[in-house]
């Protein structure tokens, strides 16, 4: 009975530890693609509750967020406009994908191919592209961001983080 005893008290911890990560992942419910956006409008995000398509990581700030809509109406959610980029460059939608960016102007889901960005700002992953809705100097245009992006010359790169922060000064 003593020798059973010490294995019994770690299965009985291993059954707690279980117990609780299988808690804590049925509370959490994250959210990474969400299905039936017919009308393909932006989906209000709520902040630790979505998880970037990309990354993984949780969405846990609004500014440089941006949603993807393919045309089933399935919707895929980032929180940086360089990752949804490079994730959508993999897509055969995406020349039909409705594409939806946090403004930071505005402070509103505008359309992220009729949007402006600046490339140097600091941003979750490191690509420096934040949307603006209204255009104004140094921005630069959609196609340009996803080419810049494509092509690695992104704040992430650090000899091209180097020439922006440079040319920002």
């Amino acid at each position: 009975m003593k020798s059973l005893r010490p294995i019994l008290i770690v299965l009985t911890i291993i059954t707690l530890i279980i117990l609780l990560f299988i808690s804590l992942a049925s509370k959490q419910k994250m959210v990474t693609v969400m299905e039936g956006n017919l009308a393909k409008q932006p989906i209000p995000i709520v902040l630790q509750h979505f998880q970037d398509s990309e990354c993984g990581m949780v969405i846990d700030e609004i500014n440089y967020a941006s949603q993807v809509i393919a045309p089933d109406g399935k919707t895929w959610f980032f929180h940086d406009h360089g990752g949804m980029i490079k994730w959508l460059e993999s897509k055969n939608f995406k020349k039909d994908a409705i594409i939806w960016v946090n403004s930071l102007d505005s402070k509103k889901w505008i359309d992220g191919r009729k949007a402006y960005y600046t490339r140097d700002e600091e941003t979750p992953m490191l690509y420096g592209f934040g949307a603006y809705e209204k255009n104004r100097d140094n921005l630069i245009d959609f196609k340009e961001m996803q080419l810049l992006t494509l092509r690695g010359e992104t704040m992430a790169n650090p000899t091209i983080r180097q020439q922006l922060l440079k040319e920002r000064n």
